[in-house]
């Protein structure tokens, strides 16, 4: 079975006229790769996904693909609230050269706890052999996938791991009460990066790693390495970094801080907006005092 561990980003999308900006893009890559990062999850929540086309979205994840050669793994965010829709996003991450599916649970339509189940199913099915991370975030997508639940997923062998982005250390405990190292638990919270390791997880998806990748590396590492005191202090250190990345919606302020530290511009989707002026200069100054800019 794949294995998954260490500090992994969920990747922001650079955009420029409107369109993918493939350079800048290609250096967030490999800024991520030579700073720790583990594994690459781009066209997920953090991606924008969910206003780009299938087109743009494989687009992005051919530009990943090329731009890590090889050097760690990467998981296409390729859900959809369609079961049909998702079996063809996982496709399309297949043929990019993905090493797995990022696959959330449908949103919206509020599917029961076996119509979870039956979703992961049928796209497994369609895909036989091809790993699979589920990704539970109910402040999302209006559903929870509970840890009985959860256990049920692991009669699916493509399901290798689930990003929990409930932000509960309880959960993390429930959940891993039920699987056990069966399936990678990594945290979709950067919060909890450190308690969440030590309940059982083995890294996290995380969002402030598209500046700071080498700092959420050195935290995992330290979590992982049951080293409580160097945990303790690092994921102490970047609370403020997190607040900040997280006061208005995600991928609005780790969009604007990635623009001042000279690489992306600052363009979002509509419906996103601009970040507002007294949160961005609270969050430049807090990346000038972590010497990010």
């Amino acid at each position: 079975m794949m294995k998954l561990s260490g500090s992994m980003t969920a990747l922001a999308t650079p955009f420029k006229d409107g369109k993918l900006d493939e350079a800048a893009y290609e250096w967030l890559v490999e800024y991520q790769v030579t700073n720790g990062t583990t594994a690459l999850i781009p066209m997920g929540t953090t991606g924008e996904a969910v206003t780009m086309t299938p087109a743009e979205r494989r687009r992005a994840v051919e530009v990943c693909v090329k731009a890590n050669k090889g050097r760690v793994k990467v998981f296409a965010g390729a859900g959809s609230n369609s079961t049909a829709e998702t079996i063809e996003g996982v496709k399309a991450a297949r043929e990019c050269g993905a090493d797995g599916a990022l696959v959330v649970t449908p949103y919206y339509n509020k599917p029961t706890q076996p119509g979870l189940v039956e979703h992961y199913r049928l796209v497994a099915k369609a895909h036989p052999g091809f790993p699979l991370m589920a990704y539970n975030v109910p402040g999302r997508t209006g559903v929870d996938l509970l840890p009985d639940t959860v256990k049920r997923l692991c009669e699916i062998p493509e399901v290798v791991a689930l990003k929990e982005a409930t932000g509960s250390v309880l959960r993390t405990l429930d959940v891993y009460e039920q699987v056990g190292e069966r399936l990678t638990l990594l945290s979709g919270d950067d919060f909890v990066v450190a308690p969440f390791i030590f309940s059982g997880g083995k890294g996290v998806v995380s969002v402030s790693s598209n500046v700071a990748p080498r700092k959420m590396a050195d935290l995992c590492a330290a979590a992982l390495a049951n080293d409580v005191e160097t945990a303790r202090r690092i994921q102490l250190e970047l609370q403020p970094l997190h607040r900040l990345l997280f006061v208005e919606s995600n991928p609005i302020p780790v969009k604007w801080a990635l623009h001042l530290m000279g690489r992306f511009g600052p363009q979002l989707r509509a419906p996103l907006v601009p970040m507002t002026e007294g949160n961005a200069a609270k969050l430049k100054a807090e990346l000038s005092k972590l010497g990010l800019v």
